[in-house]
């Protein structure tokens, strides 16, 4: 392998540290997952297969995680969005968090420092669905209370670069 495919050590098995070509190639497939060998390629400055080989060394060394499509709330019928804290009782309490994942309407759940224990993002068709969701979150055992957060519009979304 050449220095370009950022070659790995003999064992096969120890993970390459992210180079420059690397996290300039996370960063474009994080705006566009969808985009070819050859675009990335170009815009890199790599031959497509080189582009290939990275990608998969990204994938397999867990870099990157999954490749998903980034939906449009508005247009699927759920343009509420919000952010839901979540106190329980016990910090990084198990079962709640257990619970609160099993809900549909929840799309990340993070553990988190401050003044509440985890913190919800939901998106949902209007405020009647998501008072029947706080409903839903307060009858699961080891909910304390919820603090909810609307989105009034969105201006940046991005992973990191």
């Amino acid at each position: 392998m050449s220095k370009e495919t950022n070659e790995l050590r003999s064992n096969g098995r120890t993970k390459a540290v992210p180079d420059a070509k690397d996290r300039m190639l996370l960063r474009l497939l994080s705006q566009d997952a969808t985009a070819s060998y050859a675009d990335l390629g170009e815009r890199i400055h790599l031959s497509p297969p080189a582009v290939h080989e990275r990608v998969k060394r990204l994938k397999r060394d867990g870099y990157i995680k999954a490749t998903v499509a980034l939906l449009d709330g508005e247009k699927i019928g759920r343009p509420l969005l919000s952010f839901i804290h979540v106190d329980t009782s016990g910090w990084g309490a198990k079962s709640p968090m257990r619970a609160l994942a099993e809900l549909d309407e929840v799309e990340e759940i993070h553990t988190v420092t401050g003044d509440t224990c985890v913190v919800l993002k939901v998106r949902m068709p209007g405020t009647q669905a998501l008072e029947d969701l706080l409903a839903r979150i307060y009858k699961i055992d080891g909910v304390k209370g919820t603090r909810s957060y609307v989105v009034l519009s969105t201006y940046l979304e991005r992973g990191p670069s």
